[in-house]
């Protein structure tokens, strides 16, 4: 066994890895309780765009590196079983993302949403600048993202290079997203509806799960 992945992977499957991993950052990073309560919070202490905007990157980025260091980990359990077993990548690992993809579905109509609370953090909390951001960094720390973390495996078994590029996909685009739709509220730029994402967030990570599995299923028979 090898403790860091081998390559086993190819332009389409680098393709399809770097497509699901923006699609899932995009949806992600546009959830408004990941970025809303920065533009609320800004206003009410008066900070400005700036202000704003480093809070958001500062506490967002602390979010993307907790996702990120156990994916590695993810990814790299996914390597060692498809180093024993091979067939994996064909079916168990897509089998995962459409599982996974199912149980949103059904976490959605039980109505649990996707919520890190970062409101009340902030407000328990509402003393000064730095440590106002100090208790959203630390939420934001302590609340990985669940959807990818599991695409963390199917990535960990194309190898080093696929657990990097998806890292480097959702730290950049998860980050800059955030900090771009904090910036547009705060200047009162964003009027599309972005509510269906706060309540049916589960509901769409469920779908793209779903038809990532069944495209990986696709592409590899």
């Amino acid at each position: 066994m090898y403790f860091w992945p081998r390559e086993f992977y190819s332009i389409p499957d680098m393709i399809q890895i770097l497509f699901g991993s923006v699609v899932l950052s995009v949806i992600h990073a546009a959830i408004p309780n990941h970025w809303m309560p920065f533009v609320a919070i800004g206003n009410t202490e008066k900070w400005n765009a700036r202000e704003v905007m480093m809070a958001t990157g500062i506490a967002g980025t602390a979010h993307v590196l907790s996702t990120i260091l156990v994916g590695v980990i993810v990814g790299w359990l996914g390597f060692a079983l498809y180093s024993k077993y091979e067939w994996v990548i064909y079916s168990i690992a897509p089998a995962i993302l459409i599982l996974l993809g199912l149980l949103y579905l059904f976490w959605d109509r039980r109505g649990n949403g996707h919520e890190h609370h970062l409101e009340e953090t902030a407000e328990a909390h509402h003393k000064s600048k730095r440590s106002i951001i100090g208790s959203l960094v630390v939420a934001m720390f302590f609340s990985p993202c669940l959807e990818l973390e599991t695409y963390y495996f199917t990535a960990g078994m194309y190898g080093w290079s696929a657990i990097i590029a998806v890292s480097a996909v959702y730290l950049i685009v998860t980050v800059l997203g955030m900090m771009l739709l904090a910036y547009w509220g705060l200047r009162g730029v964003q009027k599309f509806d972005l509510d269906i994402l706060e309540h049916r967030d589960k509901a769409i990570t469920g779908w793209v799960l779903i038809i990532i599995g069944l495209g990986t299923l696709l592409f590899n028979v």
